[in-house]
């Protein structure tokens, strides 16, 4: 908890441009304690964490980490109860959502070659699943493809860091990795704001970047 609270606790503060100095004055504390809960040095109180979530107009669950909307809400949980069409239901309106908001940031940022490359290191995904799904039946005809069994894995990977770097040089609109170059100007990427202007579609991407990142935690934590 600690980590997940000083780095938002800081974050919250940079964002609303204050001192160390103001906020410890706000919230009631020393200027020397808050910046140890800021560097993680201290854990607070319960009383400090509803002061800090009030004073900052965030839940407790967001300050806490366990939470990436502002507004603590949780996105739908998968209970062993509900069937498994439902399940999968809720996935595909997450994935739907997300990819939609993605993309539809993407083209508001002027960039015709970002948008491209999104569409491109999408499909190439879908494209890799396939064929390890396709692979599994041993009855298959491998000739369906035109890329062999033995390279087409390497060659999606190195498609995947292609794009990878030509993604973000896209977002600043470099002419490099094949790119031409772009007048680029990417919209506000403040979560606070997305929410206010997509609201079901950020919330959806709230939740898969949540599952994401308890996955990977937990990854590294096994490692």
């Amino acid at each position: 908890m600690a980590s997940d609270f000083s780095r938002t606790l800081a974050l919250l503060r940079r964002e609303k441009r204050i001192s160390q100095r103001t906020a410890a004055g706000d919230l009631q504390v020393s200027q020397a304690l808050l910046s140890h809960y800021e560097n993680g040095l201290r854990e607070p109180g319960l009383g400090f964490v509803v002061r800090a979530a009030d004073y900052y107009g965030v839940s407790c669950d967001y300050l806490l980490g366990r939470s990436m909307s502002r507004e603590g809400a949780r996105a739908h949980q998968q209970t062993s109860s509900e069937g498994k069409e439902a399940q999968q239901d809720a996935f595909l309106k997450l994935l739907s959502d997300s990819t939609a908001l993605l993309l539809e940031l993407a083209g508001k940022s002027g960039s015709e070659q970002l948008v491209e490359e999104l569409n491109s290191y999408l499909s190439v995904v879908l494209y890799k699943l396939f064929r390890y799904l396709y692979a599994a039946d041993p009855s298959s005809p491998e000739e369906a493809f035109k890329t062999p069994a033995e390279s087409f894995e390497a060659l999606c990977e190195a498609r995947l860091r292609l794009s990878e770097l030509r993604i973000r040089a896209a977002t600043q609109g470099q002419e490099r990795f094949g790119l031409s170059k772009e007048s680029v100007s990417m919209p506000n990427m403040s979560l606070a704001q997305l929410a206010v202007q997509y609201p079901e579609q950020t919330q959806s991407l709230l939740e898969m970047l949540q599952q994401v990142s308890e996955l990977i935690e937990k990854t590294g934590k096994n490692v």
